[in-house]
């Protein structure tokens, strides 16, 4: 499955971005899909993480609370709206797709890679 993340920008502290993940040449609906994002000169970290059903999300502890995966399997898209951003959270944002039904925080664990999005919050 090829994945495309979108949505990235830049916003000042305290603002929302939404990104989406969108699957081309199969369905998303197959798969947990992850985010996950890398700052300059850090390792690329887990954020959040949703299930085939889209009933059991998982997050990060950092983005706990501020952060929400969807997904619409009609629209073969999932989303992660991001409120209250702060500058901690600037990383370039990936999308993954695991053939598991769970997903997982371990980026070892997908498959699949989408290029990537730009997120930059400025204080």
């Amino acid at each position: 499955v090829q994945l495309q993340a979108s949505g990235g920008g830049s916003v000042q502290a305290g603002g929302s971005l939404r990104l989406t993940c969108a699957a081309s040449t199969r369905a998303l609906s197959g798969y947990a899909v992850g985010w996950f994002r890398q700052a300059p000169g850090k390792e690329r970290e887990f954020v959040a993480a949703i299930t085939v059903t889209g009933a059991l999300p998982f997050y990060a502890d950092s983005v706990k609370g501020r952060f929400t995966i969807s997904r619409d399997n009609s629209e073969n898209t999932v989303t992660l709206q991001m409120n209250k951003l702060s500058p901690e959270d600037t990383a370039v944002y990936f999308c993954a797709a695991d053939e598991s039904r769970w997903g997982s925080r371990n980026k070892d664990d997908y498959e699949y890679w989408g290029q990537g999005t730009q997120v930059t919050v400025s204080s």
